[in-house]
């Protein structure tokens, strides 16, 4: 179970995080930066497709993205925040900022996923009096410099050991096992060889069976594999998510809600099939 807010959510199946992008500068060319309608509307769909969490992020965190400032990141997201309460599923919101948290989870937010794993300062005391869930994310650099040269000696070990560490900081901080997600961090300083490790033992990334997120929708790797831009990703972001889920993972960050849903639930069909059937034997 995943302690989120207000929320407990099931982890027996993986969950769905539908993205609210409202950046102008997103590399999945769906941000929503300046357009509160549009925005609200783009979460309602995802809600009716069968979103499990909105995920709403303000701040790029593209490879080469500037930071953007604090004051400009909440005027995007709050006016969204705001309109979409009582939406009847958890809001996340992507920051690294302890302001932006705290502006977030008093305007009710039930999840901060932050790329940096709360280590910026005040990170951690921003989120750890609530009873947010937190998603702790592993990048190498910072979104400005991350895909200049990633390196690693053992890219699931170093991850794994990251992801303990910041767990281990956040439950010393006061932040129940139960709130914790951890995400691998794919394309986040990551070669496609590293994310292809990281999916292929997505099972093993998790220290005490806390659940995995794997956001991998649209993302490079992909374009690198099939040669295909942005908006036709649609197909290799499904395979992804279905290969992260058939690894353990239980959270999948997706552009594509109502098409990843239906992907699961034939799989969800054919897996309880499967079980049926050795119940028969």
């Amino acid at each position: 179970m995943l302690h989120c807010g207000s929320y407990t959510l099931a982890l027996d199946r993986p969950l769905v995080m539908g993205i609210v992008n409202l950046t102008p500068d997103s590399f999945s060319g769906d941000g929503l930066a300046n357009d509160i309608e549009r925005a609200v509307e783009h979460a309602w769909r995802q809600i009716e497709a069968g979103a499990d969490i909105l995920d709403l992020g303000a701040e790029s965190s593209r490879p080469g993205a500037i930071p953007t400032a604090v004051d400009e990141e909440l005027r995007r997201l709050l006016p969204v925040l705001d309109a979409l309460a009582g939406c009847g599923v958890p809001l996340s919101v992507d920051t690294c900022k302890p302001e932006v948290m705290r502006a977030s989870l008093a305007g009710g937010a039930s999840m901060i996923n932050d790329i940096r794993a709360l280590t910026m300062p005040g990170a951690l005391a921003a989120v750890a009096a609530s009873d947010c869930a937190v998603c702790l994310m592993h990048m190498q650099g910072t979104p400005l410099t991350m895909q200049q040269q990633p390196s690693y000696g053992n890219v699931v070990a170093e991850v794994r050991r990251f992801l303990q560490a910041r767990a281990e900081a956040a439950i010393a901080a006061g932040i129940r096992p139960e709130r914790l997600v951890l995400d691998p961090g794919f394309g986040f300083g990551k070669t496609l060889a590293h994310n292809l490790e990281l999916l292929r033992h997505c099972a093993q990334l998790s220290p005490a069976g806390m659940p995995i997120l794997a956001g991998i929708s649209r993302k490079s790797m992909l374009g690198m594999l099939t040669g295909q831009a942005v908006d036709q990703r649609l197909a290799a972001s499904l395979s992804a998510a279905l290969l992260a889920a058939q690894r353990g993972a239980r959270i999948l960050r997706v552009h594509d809600v109502a098409e990843t849903v239906a992907a699961l639930t034939v799989w969800h069909a054919v897996e309880g099939c499967a079980e049926n059937a050795a119940e028969l034997r």
